[in-house]
């Protein structure tokens, strides 16, 4: 697998951080006339439905059975368990709220990828936590309370309902055992490829729910708004196609932990994006939060990106001893130079 530069990774984390941060607002806007598992199958079958179709245009789509099974699985995680149950929930929960609830999901990343880690016993697979994980966690989780918080207790929790608030969790625990799966598959499909079978296999998935809960039979489309389309498209395109395949990407390229911080950064960005285009007032106490979190986020970004560059010096250099040490117990290479 190549790696990356410096540049493309610190561009595709921004482009998760900026563009899903937007998201949870737009999805609010959409379920305000479309139905969710319905609207998200579209969404999704659509999105994937491009991608395929570019690249068997540009260089044919070529897929073995095991990653069409592999990324069909992926899809019911990431998109039906994760999406969906959020586009659901987000119908009686507000966004903001909503976007703290699922921030818990860098937690569990780092717990299932710990138990990879404990139950794989291979050392490709899994990573065991370190201290400085924990405290990145820590936070992280610090700087969402400074920011949601305060807001949410004096709007008060008791409005909120518990099932749709427990289907955010659970659509934290789907995404991250789905993020997991697509990091550690065996013989994963080429990322952009994996990406577009996720998103035709999680849209399918996401109809059947859909079919199953009567969603197109209380469907009328004279009730939907011009503001709910516009809200989908943007979904599609920004969503979908530019972040969803790039969080694909950064999964093969990158941890779990380190890409799993846009969990924290979604909530800073909604809350700008809030004030920009609807006028919400912010104060010094919502800088001071979006500093702790973004300056947590920046570190583990750059240390996954410094990282990565040693691992591949380093492996380089593991390559070209092993060269010379089969040059030297080669009698038919060229005799190889001892001593400097």
């Amino acid at each position: 697998m190549n790696t990356p530069s410096r540049t493309a990774l610190l561009f595709g984390f921004a482009t998760i951080y900026l563009v899903w941060g937007s998201t949870y607002l737009a999805i609010r806007i959409v379920v305000e006339t479309l139905p969710p598992f319905l609207m998200a199958g579209a969404r999704f079958l659509v999105a994937g439905a491009l991608i395929a179709g570019f690249i068997a245009f540009t260089r044919g789509f070529r897929a073995k059975p095991r990653q069409w099974r592999d990324n069909i699985l992926i899809g019911a995680f990431l998109l039906l368990g994760g999406n969906g149950l959020v586009s659901w929930a987000e119908q009686k929960i507000p966004s903001g709220t909503a976007v703290l609830i699922v921030s818990i999901g860098p937690l569990f990343i780092v717990l299932l990828d710990w138990l990879v880690h404990a139950v794989a016993k291979d050392g490709q697979r899994g990573t065991r936590p370190n201290l400085l994980t924990f405290v990145g966690l820590a936070l992280g989780f610090f700087g969402l309370a400074l920011l949601l918080a305060p807001d949410l207790i004096k709007a008060g929790v008791g409005h909120l309902d518990g099932v749709r608030v427990l289907a955010l969790i659970g659509a934290s625990l789907f995404w991250g055992i789905g993020s997991l799966y697509t990091r550690y598959a065996r013989d994963p499909a080429e990322p952009f490829t994996g990406a577009a079978i996720q998103m035709l296999g999680g849209g399918g998935w996401l109809l059947l729910v859909s079919l199953l809960t009567g969603e197109p039979a209380r469907f009328d489309v004279a009730t939907v708004g011009l503001r709910s389309l516009g809200a989908w498209a943007y979904l599609v395109v920004f969503g979908s196609l530019i972040g969803f395949t790039t969080f694909v990407w950064l999964m093969k390229h990158s941890t779990p932990s380190k890409v799993s911080t846009f969990a924290y950064v979604n909530p800073v960005v909604a809350v700008f994006l809030g004030w920009l285009v609807l006028h919400e007032p912010v104060n010094p106490r919502i800088f001071a939060a979006a500093a702790i979190i973004i300056l947590n986020s920046a570190v583990g970004v750059e240390e996954s990106v410094i990282s990565g560059r040693w691992k591949w010096v380093f492996s380089r250099q593991r390559y070209d001893l092993f060269q010379l040490r089969r040059s030297c117990a080669d009698p038919l290479v060229q005799p190889c130079i001892t001593g400097a």
